[in-house]
């Protein structure tokens, strides 16, 4: 059993919710999890294993997820690391596997991550602030596939033994 830390960076809820179905995943697989906030989660010391992911915004990871990383990148990179992104408002990340952004695949390298996964976004039709409500407009809806997810996280649980 690893102890796994599952840090995340999410505006409107959609990457938190992953987050925690990354979570409740690894649990089911015998994993002792804990699932944070990137902006809350105070260390990375303690745990075997760190998955830490974002919402995109604008091709860039969450602020605190970059935060976190790079507070904790010593840390970090004595760990397994994994990798998650949220956010094409399509079907693409369930069709195929979708490289990490440039600003992402510099994180991955520079924590010397084990895998990326990108998973789709949701965002509401009444989403507020711009350019959120902009894009609702055309591109509203829930694109994560929880069981895609899920085969991720346990392959991710398979790995940690």
């Amino acid at each position: 059993m690893a102890r796994v830390l599952v840090a995340y960076g999410s505006k409107r809820g959609s990457t938190a919710e992953i987050a925690e179905w990354i979570g409740q995943t690894l649990r089911e697989e015998g994993h002792q999890v804990d699932v944070l906030a990137a902006g809350a989660a105070r260390d990375a010391r303690g745990y075997d294993a760190v998955i830490l992911g974002g919402g995109l915004y604008a091709r860039r990871w969450h602020r605190d997820v970059q935060r976190f990383a790079r507070r904790h990148a010593t840390t970090l990179r004595a760990v397994s690391v994994w990798l998650f992104s949220s956010g094409p408002l399509d079907h693409s990340a369930v069709e195929r596997d979708i490289p990490p952004t440039p600003n992402v695949a510099r994180w991955s390298a520079r924590l010397e991550a084990l895998g990326h996964a990108t998973f789709g976004g949701r965002l509401a039709e009444d989403a507020a602030g711009f350019p959120a409500s902009s894009m609702a407009r055309t591109m509203a809806g829930d694109f994560r596939d929880r069981a895609h997810i899920e085969a991720w996280a346990k392959a991710v649980a398979a790995e940690l033994g």
